[in-house]
Formats: C-alpha cells, sequence, structure tokens
C-alpha cells in the first residue's frame, strides 16, 4: 500500500469517533493493552506528560511541548483530532511523523491487530508509541481522546497527570454531571504521580483531591499558585502579566496564541512544568518564556483564535461546547468590529440547543456542515437556530458559507468560522 491507500484503510475499516462518534468508543483498555503488548510495550519505555480536560487540553499539550523544546529536548506530541493531515496527530519538536512510517507500520502490524479489532484511534495510539520509542525522544506530551480512565492514551505513567478544566461535553459517554465528568477525567491521576489541575472548580476539587489521596499523588491547582494580574491582546497573540503567589513575583509573557482563555490553560502549564523541572527536566525562565512565545511556530498548532484572513476579518475557532463556545464570545466581544457574520456547523452527537441559545441573534448566519458523517445537517441546523431567534441561510459546505459571508461583510465586519473543530478542519484545508 502507498500512503493514501494506508491513509484509505486505516479510516475505512477501523471505526474512528471523527467519522461516526460514539460508535468507534471502546468502554476499556483491552484492546490497547493487546496492540502495546504486540509492540514490546512501548508504553513502559517513555517518559512522558499526560493531558486530559474538556477545554484548553490540545493548547496545554502544545504549550508544554514548546517549551520543553527550547530547553533543548527532544519531544514527542501526541494530540487528536488533526485538523488537515492525518499525520498531525504525531510530531516530534513539530514534525509530522513521515509517510512511510505510517505505511511501514501498518503494512508490519496489520494481520495481527486484525485479530485484535481495534479503533483508529487505538491503532493510532499504538503507532504514535511505537514511533516515539524508535525515534528515542526525551519525553512526550500525549493528550487524551476522550475522557481519561478508559482513553486508549491511559497505560502510560506519565511523570505529571495534567487537567485542564471539566466542562459539559460527550455527555452520552461522559455522564451527565460534572462530577461525573470530572471521576472520567480523574482515571488519569496515577499512585505517587504528581498532578496538576489547570482550574480550582468546587464541583470536581474534592473528586480529584480524593483520588490523589487515595493514590497518594501530591496535587496542585494552577490557579491557587498562580494569578493573572492582567492581559491585554496584541499583534503577536496575547501579553500576560503572571502574580507567583509562592514568591510574590511577577512575571510577563508573551503567547503567540490569540485567545483570551489561553490565560486559564497558561497557569496549569507554569503549575505542570514546576513538577516537570522536580522529575528531573533542567527548564530556565527563558525557556518557558521563548518557548510560550512560538508555539505555533515549534509544534505547528492551529484552529486556536486563528486569523484566516485580514479583509475581511476572519477568525475561526475548535470551541464546540457551552464552555467553549462562552470563550468564543468573549473574545468576539473583545475583537472590534461593526457587524458580524458567523459561519456554524456542528456535530449530530452534540447538546445543539444548549450552544444555539449562547449565540447572539444580531449576527446574520451562515448554517453549514462540515465533511464528516457526524455532521449535523445543515438545514436541520438552521431550524433549531430559528426557533431561538438566530436568522441566516444554510449552505452545503464550509467552503461555500464562508465565500457567502466573505461576499456579504464589509470591510470593518468579523466573520466568525466554528462551532465544530471539524467546521475549522475544512475551513482550514
Amino acid at each position: 500500500m502507498n500512503y493514501n491507500q494506508t491513509l484509505d484503510y486505516l479510516f475505512s475499516r477501523l471505526p474512528m469517533f471523527q467519522r461516526v462518534g460514539a460508535a468507534a468508543y471502546k468502554a476499556d483498555l483491552n484492546n490497547t493493552i493487546a496492540i502495546c503488548k504486540e509492540l514490546g510495550n512501548p508504553q513502559n519505555k517513555l517518559q512522558s506528560i499526560h493531558v486530559a480536560g474538556t477545554n484548553g487540553k490540545g493548547s496545554t499539550s502544545h504549550m508544554l511541548a514548546a517549551v520543553l523544546q527550547k530547553a533543548g529536548y527532544k519531544v514527542g506530541l501526541y494530540t487528536s483530532p488533526h485538523m488537515v493531515d492525518f499525520r498531525e496527530r504525531i510530531k516530534i519538536n513539530g514534525k509530522l511523523i513521515p509517510k512511510e512510517y505510517v505505511v511501514e507500520f501498518v503494512e508490519r502490524h496489520q494481520t495481527k491487530f486484525e485479530s485484535i479489532e481495534p479503533s483508529f484511534f487505538e491503532w493510532t495510539v499504538g503507532l504514535a508509541f511505537d514511533y516515539f520509542v524508535n525515534q528515542e525522544v526525551d519525553v512526550a506530551v500525549i493528550e487524551v481522546g476522550l475522557g481519561g480512565r478508559l482513553d486508549s492514551t491511559n497505560v502510560i505513567t506519565p511523570l505529571v497527570s495534567v487537567i485542564t478544566n471539566i466542562g459539559f461535553d460527550h455527555m452520552n459517554l461522559l455522564g451527565d454531571t460534572l462530577a461525573k465528568i470530572g471521576a472520567e477525567k480523574a482515571g488519569i491521576i496515577k499512585e505517587r504521580v504528581p498532578v496538576v489541575v489547570s482550574q480550582y472548580q468546587p464541583e470536581v476539587a474534592p473528586i480529584f483531591n480524593e483520588k490523589s489521596k487515595q493514590l497518594k499523588s501530591s496535587i496542585s491547582y494552577g490557579d491557587k499558585i498562580y494569578k493573572v494580574t492582567g492581559f491585554t491582546k496584541n499583534k503577536e497573540g496575547l501579553s500576560v502579566e503572571v502574580l507567583n503567589k509562592k514568591n510574590n513575583l511577577t512575571l510577563n509573557y508573551q503567547l503567540d496564541l490569540g485567545g483570551t482563555y489561553q490565560t486559564k490553560n497558561l497557569l496549569g502549564v507554569l503549575t505542570a512544568l514546576e513538577e516537570i523541572v522536580k522529575a528531573g527536566f533542567v527548564i530556565s525562565e527563558e525557556n518557558i518564556k521563548d518557548g510560550l512565545k512560538q508555539v505555533i511556530k515549534l509544534t505547528g498548532l492551529s484552529g486556536r483564535w486563528q486569523t484566516l484572513s485580514e479583509k475581511p476579518l476572519i477568525i475561526c475557532d475548535t470551541g464546540h461546547n457551552e464552555d467553549g463556545i462562552k470563550e468564543v464570545l468573549k473574545n468576539i466581544a473583545a475583537t472590534p468590529h461593526k457587524n458580524l457574520h458567523m459561519v456554524i456547523g456542528m456535530v449530530n452527537d452534540k447538546e445543539v440547543t444548549k450552544v444555539l441559545s449562547l449565540l447572539p441573534n444580531t449576527a446574520t448566519y451562515y448554517f453549514t456542515k462540515a465533511c464528516i458523517p457526524r455532521a449535523l445537517n445543515e438545514n436541520e441546523l438552521a431550524t433549531q437556530a430559528k426557533a431561538l431567534g438566530l436568522k441566516g441561510e444554510s449552505f452545503d459546505t464550509v467552503q461555500n458559507a464562508i465565500e457567502a459571508a466573505k461576499k456579504k461583510a464589509k470591510a470593518n465586519d468579523l466573520i466568525f468560522v466554528g462551532g465544530s473543530t471539524f467546521v475549522v478542519a475544512d475551513a482550514l484545508s
């Protein structure tokens, strides 16, 4: 098989959450354990950092990877989903896994893996672990795919476990309360492995505290150690002033990420880096500042409050659940514009009404759907939106919706593209 045939095989033969949703979710780790055994248990040969959470885990993973790179380490980064190229999921120092490695890995393990019947995600986790060990990375930053306790990545014993925040998402799989969702995320906590939680949330903190106590793991909350005392948006992204409550020192960080929600992620990143240093890594304050200033350049992170065009101003963001959309709306409000145009698409297993009810009825809408089977039909989305007073037209592709918005928008208007990670992926490709 060549690379494209290999991808076709992975995408079509294996259940893929990105495409089919809950049907691809395996509620145990048996397949992953079997895959890792077949590969010689590479997860046990990796030094790793494990990152879970409802929102912010992708940004947090990329920020940690960028800082570790600037500190001179060879850093593996495993994230999901991908935006344009499957290989975005598996990188070393910002470089995508080579196509030849993907092809050879699939050919080598296809027969044995087929007897295991893994999902797309389980297969990809095996590929990532194998590649990182083969390439002798110093450390791998591993982002949880979904949940935590039963996620395929949860076979590692990391140097530190990081949990960003807990919000309502994937409730059909993880539970319908913050406590239930929090318990699933707490599943990544390991015995005597320090835990860093970016935000103290009273609804879930007792769950994390109890689990940490049971497993004799120290626990730190980012916003209890650090405090954002001010931030400004600028051309480069975000300038953030942070107070370290332990020594009363104020530090300034320039981020190349423009979303104001990154201030929450930053506190978790700074706290996690303290634990990584305790584990023996040498990271200077200069490394931290340099890494945070170049996250996009060093790691290739995309889709987070990303400017696609200046005239007209087009911005996309992957925020797709209640908390994510609230943060998006804060950033829209902080972005100077006259009229707002929103290119919106969603997937069919989300709490559509809850998200739509947050959106402003003063905007002009371009309802669309991403190129995946899980996408909610654009006309159905428009019907639900209309019932909530949102007005607009339907378009069968994201590109058509963006083109229509560009024709209608005036020079000082803002076009926002989002509602789903996959809408952003279509916009970027």
